[in-house]
């Protein structure tokens, strides 16, 4: 991606990396507690997300464990098949646990994990790295949305404490506002998710600046990466879109508190409103979850084929067309509420978003063909996005054609569709992208076996426990049900064993990585030979990113003309330049 300009030298060549502590252990954290560095915040998101990943992932998979086998009551009154309780009162407390453990599972993977996953963590660290500049625009906003994000999921950790809501996970009214009216326990949820907010929108306000400023000297708009392309549009959804939300959630807690009639029926209000307010956001945010790892994506592909991005305006303007769509295509949550010509609207204009979803798939597909694949962790995790995101972008299309989602709405058709869009899509290559950047950002490289192992375990779990859930949905299976009858008990308890091999698959990479960061081999400046800015600077980075002042000279993804930095040429041999020039 970039040359070093010599004739610009920073007075810091023997500076250490990042990681390398001044002081002792308390003057040590709280180095990082009040640091302003993008890479020591996007480690600390990094922990951070990955905690409420596992908190997120312990409820679903009690949530499966639940459902492995449907509630039965003998003859003499005994009770089998339900998880949390034993007898009398056990169905209707163990629905009501149930009930708080998928709102808990829901409201901590969107809020607390997925909505900031990649652009705090990754898009911090790298950001401003793959643009050569020193940090982000605004180094103490950044802290700042830091603590902000911290006292958010404080909040939501307080109310699972003090036993969880059973709302759901989207707060619908009335639930939100008369469930536990005598308790703290929803206004602390609904208060996390209101707080969480501010913490995007400062930092998707921080990207903005940031790529729009801070770009090194001869990078041009398309001189950038593609994450960069993606990371920008999903910070204009944040900034325009979060407030909705933030307005929304403030209008539940007045109402709750203050019984004032806007959302529940029984004050004179309209739960319709919530619905359309909540969507507003809601659908854009579905874009904020999976468009920067659409840019993870376009970064493995290109790096692990070592070929040029096949079709790299169309990509990056398929972004900013996939974060214009997501504004009208709300009403598809609501197709049972609303009137024939809105729903066939909204019909219509869900469609719509195919588009550039599909311009992105096909220029991955047509950027593999004939690529230089390298079968490594980062590249099984590429293949397996494609798989899965295109299965879940495909299953949409039954849920936007009003006559099959009349059949389809509120089934088991809905979570696996959602599932396969945000876990197989978004987390998919989330966990793709900590790989390919784990030795940019600590200095150690992973056992390559280890990793393959994990990720054929969590693709093969994933598809067990949420490809079943599709033939549930088509034969009627309910969601939100802590039982079933009977003959729907084969397909849901594969689906809770593909829950056990997805927790195997997880847990490997987290033994991997423990690995590598105590007994892991040193990384090279460049283990993979990209072009992109970051793959200049040391592994891990120097405080101040570059020594150097950074010139960009040729493009994100010429692998056919320019050997990558802290290469040997012998092992990134150039295609004979005549073929280039056919080609």
């Amino acid at each position: 991606m970039t040359t070093v300009d010599t004739t610009h030298e920073l007075d810091h060549h023997d500076e250490g990396s990042y990681l390398t502590p001044k002081y002792g252990a308390m003057g040590t954290v709280w180095d990082w507690m009040t640091t302003v560095d993008h890479k020591k915040i996007g480690v600390m998101y990094l922990f951070a997300v990955l905690f409420m990943f596992f908190l997120g992932g312990v409820a679903a998979l009690a949530v499966r464990l639940e459902l492995l086998e449907p509630v039965r009551i003998a003859a003499d009154g005994s009770i089998t098949g339900q998880l949390f309780g034993g007898d009398g009162e056990a169905i209707a407390t163990g629905n009501q646990v149930y009930n708080r453990l998928f709102t808990l599972h829901g409201a901590i993977m969107v809020f607390m994990f997925i909505v900031p996953s990649v652009p705090a963590s990754l898009g911090n660290f790298f950001l401003p790295l793959m643009l050569g500049a020193k940090d982000v625009a605004f180094p103490r906003l950044n802290l700042f949305s830091w603590y902000i994000y911290v006292s958010g999921s404080i909040f939501g950790i307080a109310s699972i404490v003090l036993g969880g809501v059973d709302t759901g996970w989207t707060f619908y009214t009335p639930y939100s506002t008369t469930t536990d009216a005598d308790h703290w326990r929803v206004l602390l949820m609904v208060l996390a998710a209101f707080v969480l907010g501010f913490s995007s929108i400062l930092t998707g306000l921080n990207f903005i600046v940031t790529t729009h400023k801070l770009r090194a000297p001869g990078m041009g708009w398309f001189d950038m990466p593609l994450f960069i392309w993606a990371i920008y549009a999903t910070s204009i959804i944040q900034v325009l879109a979060t407030p909705v939300i933030g307005i929304t959630l403030l209008l539940l807690i007045f109402e709750r508190l203050f019984k004032v009639g806007i959302f529940d029926p029984g004050l004179g209000g309209d739960p319709v409103l919530y619905q359309h307010f909540f969507w507003f956001y809601s659908h854009p945010v579905v874009y904020v979850m999976i468009l920067p790892g659409m840019g993870i994506i376009s970064e493995l592909l290109s790096v692990h084929c070592r070929k040029q991005i096949f079709g790299y305006r169309a990509i990056a303007f398929s972004s900013l067309g996939i974060a214009a769509v997501s504004f009208i295509v709300w009403g598809h949550h609501m197709f049972t509420a609303m009137g024939e010509l809105a729903s066939t609207i909204f019909s219509a204009l869900t469609f719509l978003v195919a588009i550039p979803t599909a311009i992105k798939v096909f220029n991955w597909i047509a950027t593999l063909y004939k690529g230089s694949i390298a079968i490594n962790t980062p590249m099984l995790y590429a293949l397996s996005f494609l798989f899965l995101f295109s299965i879940g972008g495909l299953t949409g299309l039954p849920l936007g054609a009003l006559a099959t989602d009349l059949h389809l709405h509120d089934s088991y058709f809905v979570v696996a569709h959602f599932h396969y869009v945000m876990m197989g899509g978004t987390v998919i290559a989330f966990i793709g992208g900590i790989h390919h950047w784990w030795p940019k950002m600590f200095g150690r490289m992973y056992n390559e076996k280890a990793g393959m192992l994990g990720c054929v375990l969590v693709f093969i779990g994933f598809n067990l426990t949420f490809m079943t859930q599709f033939f549930l949905g088509t034969q009627g299976m309910p969601r939100r049900y802590a039982s079933y009858v009977d003959e729907f008990q084969f397909l849901h308890s594969l689906s809770t064993y593909g829950s056990w091999f997805l927790l195997a698959g997880f847990l490997t990479h987290l033994f991997n990585f423990i690995h590598s960061l105590v007994a892991g081999p040193k990384a090279p400046p460049n283990p993979w030979g990209g072009l992109t800015v970051e793959w200049e600077t040391e592994s891990p980075p120097i405080e101040h990113n570059f020594h150097h002042e950074v010139l960009v000279k040729h493009g994100p993804y010429d692998f056919d003309t320019v050997v990558p930095p802290h290469c040997d040429e012998r092992d990134f041999p150039l295609p004979p330049q005549d073929q280039v020039r056919a080609h």
